[in-house]
């Protein structure tokens, strides 16, 4: 039998998030007063009484949700997990389909470590050219010009598409999602930043588009510098707002009285990768790059009454809210990108609101329309879904494309309420399960705007459908959503169906005047988050209803208040704070994670969904020192990781690095994308 994979009694490095993360990501967020001060009920509060369930019993057991409209969900129970270890002397690793490697060890490596029997390559750095006319990268000679046509900085989400009429060509398309200034520029100084350094950090944000050269027998991948569809977009390039608050006075400003033309995107984390061929990306901490706050809706974002970390509003008065007030209402969408036309402008697409968007994935319905589901990144914050009113055209002619192309213009922007179906009472913030065996219940979507080709509608008392798109947070807070526990990426399962939502952490529940844990956030003090699995009403992703239960709770298998959908805990890898979620082509779930708190670097995880090893969770990979794992895409014979923000430790800088990855001693540390595949050149984990 195996043992229980070893836990690191101390980090040398502090384990997870250093404060310069929390500095450069998201203006230390987690050090300020909660934005959402709402007196919204909570899961695990309205329901007492219900049967128990045994644990001999959960096999079978299923929760019937009662929907608006009178039907019913069912989100059936797993069997039973049973170990088979592979045959004696086989050589075979012990596995579900899809994860049968070596799990990797908890450990802090500066670099990235993946199982035995597996291969790597740094596929692309931040500063490596991609556009015609651009220079190779030097870290002393960097300009802006320079960097608008290299690969951006803290790569996030990747997605990765078809490129028809080239062979072993794919189409490369990368988050960055902030600047580490003292990572970048030698002797920074944080309180006189210079002109050019603001610029090449302008530069440095934003979306690339960038071919990659497949090799054939192997899963290494290489730039193809200089392709034409290859791309930029950054804090100054032009963005279309569209939708139902494209032209609000809410979004105008005195350079755009129109209120259509937003220049640049800013703080890109995760995303979405569309049906029809298309890219979303996630505005995510949009609030730190702005200065002078002052309203109510500006606290209610987290905007500072004060100046802003990098000094931006010095160089240009958008980002000073005393001169353009509505500027900061231009940031927090979820941005498409068409890859595959570089004339193209980029959309801002207001019917799927504004917040601190993680990430944005869409599915269909069986009548063809998109379903959008969204996080909002911030402690006790929501989770949302957008459901087109459009029908997707198949096929690849122009006027299909032109048609996908207007998709999440119209439709209904829901938010999310969960109830536990457990007496308060059972819900006691250590993690302990309720009687019933699982942390499960009912949920409502619940409608707060339509856009419709004649106009917007709100849902909202005392909101107009303006204000509710573009201050959903609010919005969220008058009809009682769920507060949850940083809600990040959430993805359907292109199998089942079954929608899992990444709650990160929130060790702010249950502290002070805080709210408590309920149901769905079980845990006081939270510091290694969760996974959400839930399972819309008559498998309809346009329904109002559905179940939901903890799929995981994550932390040290060796702690009780940890679940692993039952899977016998001393079989499974440790895992703490889940961030980024994407599908194998076997059903499985792959999260990277994203602060750990067990002692380890961050890294990638593999987990069974579905069958009799539901729940077996094993570790793919860690990033080096300093590092977070971000972007995964899990194909049949390669998986792809962005190491992000690698060296971002305390006290580090460009004179005193505390990484040397990914090119060694004496080189600058360089954010990078990392292709991994088997060496016998097999599928991954099969």
């Amino acid at each position: 039998m195996r043992k229980l994979l070893p836990l690191l009694s101390t980090n040398p490095h502090g384990g997870g998030r250093s404060a310069l993360t929390c500095r450069f990501r998201c203006g230390d967020a987690c050090f300020h007063e909660v934005p959402n001060t709402s007196d919204n009920e909570y899961v695990g509060d309205v329901i007492a009484g219900v049967l128990s369930r045994r644990s001999a019993l959960r096999a079978a057991a299923v929760v019937t949700v009662a929907s608006a409209a009178g039907g019913a969900v069912v989100l059936g129970g797993a069997p039973e997990a049973v170990a088979r270890p592979g045959k004696p002397g086989s050589g075979k690793v012990d596995g579900a389909r899809g994860l049968r490697f070596a799990a990797v060890a908890p450990n802090t490596a500066d670099q990235v470590t993946v199982p035995a029997g597996y291969a790597q390559n740094v596929v692309i750095r931040w500063g490596e050219p991609i556009l015609r006319g651009t220079p190779a990268f030097d870290s002393e000679k960097q300009t802006a010009k320079a960097q608008a046509g290299q690969f951006g900085y803290n790569n996030d989400f990747l997605s990765l598409l078809p490129l028809r009429g080239e062979h072993h060509r794919q189409v490369l398309v990368a988050n960055h999602e902030y600047t580490d200034e003292v990572l970048m520029f030698r002797g920074y100084d944080s309180e006189n930043p210079t002109r050019e350094q603001v610029e090449i950090a302008w530069a440095a944000h934003g979306l690339s588009v960038v071919v990659v050269q497949e090799e054939h027998r192997s899963g290494k991948l290489t730039p193809v510098t200089r392709h034409h569809l290859n791309r930029r977009l950054h804090t100054t390039s032009e963005f279309e707002l569209t939708g139902p608050a494209a032209g609000s006075d809410l979004v105008k400003t005195s350079v755009d009285p129109e209120g259509r033309i937003v220049l640049g995107t800013l703080n890109n984390c995760a995303g979405g990768t569309t049906p029809w061929g298309t890219t979303l990306h996630g505005e995510e901490n949009f609030n730190q790059y702005f200065a002078f706050g002052s309203s109510a809706t500006d606290k209610r974002y987290g905007v500072g009454t004060g100046a802003s970390e990098r000094k931006w509003e010095r160089f240009d008065k958008r980002f000073d809210l005393r001169q353009e007030p509505n500027e900061v209402h231009r940031q927090g969408w979820v941005v498409e990108l068409d890859p595959y036309d570089p004339d193209s402008t980029p959309r801002k697409r207001t019917a799927l609101g504004r917040f601190k968007h993680e990430a944005a994935q869409p599915r269909l319905t069986e009548d063809g329309r998109p379903v959008v589901y969204m996080g909002d990144d911030e402690r006790f914050d929501y989770f949302y879904k957008f459901v087109s009113s459009k029908r997707m055209k198949k096929g690849g002619s122009r006027a299909a494309r032109e048609h996908n192309l207007t998709l999440l213009d119209e439709g209904t922007l829901y938010v999310a309420k969960l109830t536990g179906d457990s007496p308060a009472a059972e819900i006691d913030g250590t993690g302990k399960l309720p009687n019933d065996g699982e942390f499960d219940g009912s949920g409502q979507w619940i409608p707060l705007a339509t856009a419709s080709a004649d106009g917007a509608v709100s849902h909202v008392p005392g909101l107009t459908a303006d204000e509710v798109f573009v201050f959903t947070r609010l919005a969220g807070d008058k009809v009682g959503a769920t507060k949850m526990d940083r809600p990040e990426d959430v993805e359907p399962s292109p199998r089942s169906g079954r929608v899992y939502v990444a709650l990160t952490n929130n060790s702010n529940r249950g502290k002070g005047t805080n709210p408590g844990a309920d149901e769905a956030n079980p845990r006081n003090l939270n510091k290694h988050g969760q996974i959400l699995e839930l399972a819309e009403h008559w498998d309809d992703p346009a329904s109002d209803g559905f179940a939901w239960r903890l799929f995981l709770v994550a932390g040290d298998p060796n702690d009780p208040a940890t679940y692993f959908a039952g899977f016998p805990k001393e079989k499974v890898s440790p895992i703490s704070c889940p961030d980024n979620v994407a599908f194998d082509p076997h059903g499985n779930l792959w999260i990277s994670t994203d602060g750990n708190q067990l002692g380890s670097h961050d890294g990638l995880f593999g987990v069974a969904t579905q069958g009799e090893r539901r729940g077996e969770l094993k570790q793919f990979l860690t990033v080096p020192k300093g590092a977070e794992t971000c972007g995964p895409i899990i194909q049949d014979r390669r998986v792809l990781v962005s190491v992000q923000h690698p060296g971002e430790l305390d006290g580090a800088s460009v004179e005193n690095p505390k990484s040397e990855w990914p090119d060694g001693p004496g080189k600058i540390v360089r954010p990078s994308v990392v292709s991994v595949w088997r060496t016998d050149g097999r599928d991954i984990g099969v």
